[in-house]
């Protein structure tokens, strides 16, 4: 087999800086799973950002998307040809984060499915609910499971360059991942919200009918025919993209308020079905405490495609929803036997209850 290494001359690259700050705690760990700068994440966001610029171009057919991402990326198995990337990203520091202990008390939220001994709902803490992992319960409160993590409003520089022919999409997708890119742990739930500032000018400014926000977008039944991420969902009321009806001074404030989104949204769809087999819930995400489905077990994951994201407004922070319709992937779906069929029919509809809830508990971005 012949192999091949392009070698890019350093002159014919552009080259970007931009200034990364984050607006929550960030759970980046290092090989000791504590708290510190590093790049390989962020070239994971720019990669995942980078599928859903050019997904509709590719024709949303994922063997054309990677075999392009290969060569831009970097790859070992294109047949005969290995390539390094040529995308390259460098951090002026790569150190240890400052926040070494959490904040106390953690904001409390109750959760009606989590009850005393008398059987009342009782208060789980809001920040433990959406960063359980790199968050514990420790002595009476939240903690750090491990030493360190990146405190909101610590700061670092981003150096990309790439070839000029990909210039304009690389920065398309850094703008779409200042818009709504976290990193780490439970970066879904919004933890690790980060704001890219260009040094070569201001950055977009996150408007509903920005070009580059409509380019990516796609209907919701359309997107879940696929079961990979690969563009913002959109229904008849326009993008699924909701923002906190108040603004907050302070991460954990705003963090609070998405604990109680996720909760009367997720709560909202009963368990109505018998123990161990698949529910109208198991949709959203798996696994799901006491709620195993039998033919999953407990090492079937599925991530949760509706994210959230803090965001700068002005001198205040507001929280964002933000939906990446897509399918249960096949895999998933065989062992289900007889109920695959109705779990998948019933996508549709569970999103739709769940878009209806957030309608209610948010603000559509129209």
């Amino acid at each position: 087999m012949n192999t091949t290494t392009e070698v890019i001359s350093p002159l014919s690259l552009i080259r970007q800086i931009y200034t990364v700050r984050f607006t929550t705690p960030a759970f980046l760990g290092d090989a000791e799973q504590n708290g510190a700068w590093r790049t390989p994440p962020f070239k994971a966001l720019l990669r995942e950002w980078w599928r859903i610029a050019v997904a509709k171009e590719h024709g949303y057919d994922h063997r054309r998307l990677r075999e392009t991402e290969g060569r831009l990326f970097g790859n070992a198995w294109l047949k005969d040809e290995f390539q390094r990337s040529k995308i390259m990203l460098r951090l002026d520091r790569w150190e240890a984060g400052k926040l070494n202990q959490w904040p106390v008390p953690d904001p409390t939220v109750i959760h009606r499915e989590v009850t005393n001994h008398a059987g009342n709902p009782r208060p789980v803490g809001s920040h433990l609910y959406l960063g359980y992992g790199p968050l514990v319960f420790r002595q009476g409160n939240t903690a750090l499971r491990a030493n360190a993590a990146l405190q909101a409003d610590e700061t670092n520089t981003l150096r990309i360059a790439c070839p000029k022919a990909a210039a304009d999409m690389i920065r398309q997708t850094l703008q779409l991942m200042a818009w709504f890119g976290a990193l780490g742990g439970r970066s879904r739930n919004g933890w690790g919200s980060l704001e890219l500032n260009s040094e070569g000018g201001a950055p977009e400014a996150f408007q509903p009918n920005h070009r580059w926000l409509q380019a990516i977008t796609r209907p919701l039944n359309d997107c879940l025919q696929l079961d990979w991420p690969h563009a913002l969902g959109r229904d008849q009321q326009g993008l699924l993209i909701w923002k906190t009806k108040l603004d907050y001074g302070q991460w954990r404030e705003v963090m609070k308020e998405l604990a109680c989104v996720k909760i009367a949204f997720r709560t909202a769809l009963k368990f109505t079905g018998p123990p161990g087999q698949p529910d109208r819930r198991h949709v959203l995400a798996y696994p799901v405490t006491h709620h195993a489905i039998g033919a999953w077990g407990h090492q079937a994951r599925l991530a949760n495609q509706l994210r959230f994201k803090v965001i700068r407004a002005g001198n205040r922070l507001v929280g964002l929803a933000y939906h990446l319709p897509c399918s249960t992937p096949d895999e998933l779906l065989r062992p289900l036997h007889n109920a695959q069929n109705s779990f998948r029919q019933q996508q549709l509809s569970v999103w739709q209850e769940v878009h209806a809830q957030l309608d209610a508990l948010m603000n559509r971005l129209t």
